[in-house]
């Protein structure tokens, strides 16, 4: 049986590397259609538990943002927006998206949301719920890890649904990595500028985060997420381009009225 395991994964190392958006390596060999039928149960899940807004407003405003967004990647994508004070958002494979109407309030204007909403669609994009899956498939669970949701109680299967990115506060393991955190970061901000949403919003979006953290972030080396100060800074840096990809989409018509 080890030697039928070793054998798995030397296959599986050798015919998954493949590249995310950025150019970044990565290890991904999970079957795609098994993740996302994670994300749609887990997302079936949490409409089960989680109380849904009936603002249309709110619902108006997300769903108008993510439209606008979507139509640059294809793909049909749901959006909900959940009653929680938190500001906090979050993708699933199968192209699902929450929105807290925390976030909503905590937002100035629709070019902020467009940077959380963006980030959150870029997590999807560069599947990186199949790459977090698929490195611990190869250090420790196994296969085992696919049929684990089934079971979401048990102990694998609280593992299985982490792996999604939910994140620590649904009760749940592993949010996402630095890495995959900051390359978010730069697809998010290139799909709201590519939809015609003003890029430079994301960098004052960050800015009320840490303002709303109110120095309660752990240090960076100690956390999963980059400091507020870092993404800032790697934002500035990308800025150049993502403005690029704005005034191109302004020449061709796209401007969003969402709010």
């Amino acid at each position: 049986m080890f030697k039928k395991i070793l054998h798995v994964l030397a296959t599986c190392l050798l015919s998954a590397c493949v590249t995310s958006p950025t150019g970044r390596s990565q290890l991904v060999f999970m079957p795609d259609a098994q993740i996302n039928q994670m994300g749609l149960q887990a997302f079936d899940n949490l409409k089960k538990q989680k109380p849904i807004s009936t603002s249309s407003k709110y619902n108006q405003l997300a769903n108008c943002i993510a439209g606008a967004i979507t139509q640059e990647t294809g793909g049909n994508w749901e959006i909900v927006v959940f009653e929680d004070a938190s500001p906090n958002a979050f993708a699933l494979p199968g192209n699902k998206i929450g929105v807290h109407t925390g976030m909503l309030t905590l937002v100035d204007n629709q070019d902020q949301l467009a940077a959380v909403i963006g980030h959150e669609i870029g997590h999807v994009l560069a599947r990186h719920s199949n790459e977090r899956a698929s490195q611990e498939f190869a250090v420790s669970q196994g296969m085992g890890i696919i049929q684990a949701v089934s079971a979401p109680q048990t102990a694998l299967g609280q593992t299985a649904l982490g792996m999604l990115g939910l994140g620590a506060q649904y009760g749940i393991l592993m949010p996402y990595s630095r890495t995959h955190e900051s390359e978010a970061d730069m697809i998010g901000v290139d799909l709201m500028a590519k939809a015609g949403f003003d890029p430079r919003q994301s960098i004052n979006l960050w800015q009320k985060m840490e303002q709303a953290s109110q120095g309660r972030q752990p240090l960076e080396f100690m956390s999963t997420h980059p400091s507020h100060a870092t993404r800032i800074q790697d934002l500035e840096r990308h800025m150049p381009q993502a403005m690029g990809l704005f005034q191109q989409a302004q020449s061709q018509g796209k401007q969003p009225h969402c709010n």
